[in-house]
């Protein structure tokens, strides 16, 4: 029977940090950027819990992770208002297009 131990989570992790690298430095659409940042932080929540986990077996990773989650929903709150507000005043939400934002 196979046990699932430390290293596979971390395997998980850094298999989704990297999907999530990947996809801020190479996406143009603001919506797949911030959907990278969700991903980078969902490997960290999956770091604090497992090290939590096979650690000391205290809630301090819990608790990192509960935190990570409320900063994840804040950001995608106020950053879906800017890109809706970006969308409203240049009909497009690709990043490397918006270079005016100073007017």
């Amino acid at each position: 029977m196979l046990q699932i131990g430390l290293t596979h989570y971390l395997v998980l992790s850094a298999i989704l940090f990297s999907l999530g690298i990947l996809g801020v430095v190479t996406r143009r659409n603001a919506i797949l950027v911030l959907m990278g940042i969700e991903l980078i932080l969902n490997a960290a929540n999956i770091n604090f819990i497992a090290f939590s986990r096979y650690g000391t077996l205290n809630l301090d990773g819990h608790m990192a992770a509960i935190f990570v989650i409320v900063l994840a929903a804040a950001e995608a709150a106020i950053a879906l208002a800017i890109v809706l507000n970006i969308y409203k005043t240049f009909h497009t939400v690709n990043v490397d297009e918006i270079n005016k934002l100073k007017e």
